[in-house]
């Protein structure tokens, strides 16, 4: 991250820490200002819709199980993502993994808003590896706030947060992150790009088509087809692993894939047209998007083009435990019974 940035983090933290005691959040959070100036990225945000590239790659597709589940926004809330793994039917009460060839995809925001962060992203990397060991597969996404965490932006961060990571605090954090206070070093050592987490999280699609069904955080809109999903993700993957000074600026863009809500908004119509034709150039049948909290549930629009997943159920925001199973043709709403 440039140094010039080490000052404003400064006082991003400061807000994460003051502000991080409030049980409730903000509905709707704003998306931080781009590492670039907007005239020097928007050339690279700028793509001809016209211009489809090729298949995805066999990292961002694969076929289609006979039993796929989605989980959406997980937020540090390590008793409730192992609720919604339970609803599943992915792990036991040991959080060891009983789905067999079960594909569990997670749509990205496990961190911030909650203590058990750290936790969460460790737990879903093992249960990677025991899925892969028993012929099923856990495919973890990139959310805007595991991007926010690489940009060292903890607004959202709790004290518990700061906590989990402070083993990471040994002297020598990256220097973007030497202005910040104590608290927030051992966390900016273990996300900043080059970090063992940031270098976890490079491991994770943005993105990912499983049969006829794309998951992604915010959205995908025909321009980030034109751009190319492959390379978008490759140039994550560089920044993340420190090989390139910014993040890809058509992924963080206001309208980019974990920020957009052209298919979210509960107040604004979805435009479906742009739903269609991504949908059509990706040979997909509907798109499964997590990122804006549905106050009434999980939810489809535009016939059933899009299913809205994220149901706030981080007890940040006090939502339901509910995920989404995808058999065929089938989707159908899964929902923890009420005690």
């Amino acid at each position: 991250m440039v140094r010039a940035a080490a000052a404003a983090l400064v006082g991003i933290a400061a807000v994460a820490i003051a502000g991080c005691n409030r049980t409730k959040v903000e509905e709707v959070e704003r998306r931080p200002a781009p590492p670039r100036p907007a005239a020097a990225s928007s050339a690279a945000a700028k793509v001809n819709a016209a211009a489809l590239p090729a298949p995805l790659s066999a990292r961002l597709a694969r076929p289609a199980p006979e039993r796929l589940v989605a989980v959406g926004d997980l937020h540090g809330d390590l008793d409730h993502a192992r609720r919604a793994l339970r609803l599943a039917g992915a792990i036991d009460e040991r959080d060891a993994w009983i789905g067999g060839k079960l594909v569990v995809v997670q749509t990205g925001d496990e961190v911030d808003r909650g203590d058990d962060d750290r936790a969460i992203l460790d737990l879903v990397d093992a249960l990677k590896t025991q899925a892969a060991a028993a012929g099923g597969e856990v495919v973890a996404l990139v959310g805007n706030h595991e991007v926010m965490n690489a940009s060292l932006d903890f607004r959202y961060v709790t004290p518990g947060g700061l906590a989990a990571f402070a083993p990471f605090d040994r002297g020598d954090a990256p220097a973007s992150a030497r202005g910040l206070p104590p608290p927030s070093r051992g966390r900016a050592a273990a996300f900043a790009p080059g970090g063992p987490y940031a270098d976890r999280i490079a491991r994770r699609p943005f993105v990912a088509k499983v049969g006829d069904s794309v998951f992604v955080h915010g959205g995908i809109l025909p321009k980030h087809v034109a751009y190319g999903l492959d390379r978008m993700n490759d140039e994550l993957d560089a920044w993340l692993e420190g090989k390139r000074p910014d993040p890809p600026a058509a992924l963080v863009a206001q309208d980019g894939p974990i920020w957009t809500r052209a298919y979210s908004s509960e107040d604004d119509a979805p435009d479906c047209a742009d739903l269609t034709a991504a949908l059509a150039s990706l040979g997909a049948k509907r798109m499964v998007v997590g990122h804006t909290v549905q106050r009434r549930g999980a939810n489809s629009a535009c016939d059933d083009e899009v299913w809205r997943i994220d149901v706030g159920l981080s007890r940040a925001y006090g939502g339901p435990i509910e995920a989404l199973e995808i058999r065929g043709d089938a989707v159908t709403v899964l929902r923890e019974a009420k005690p």
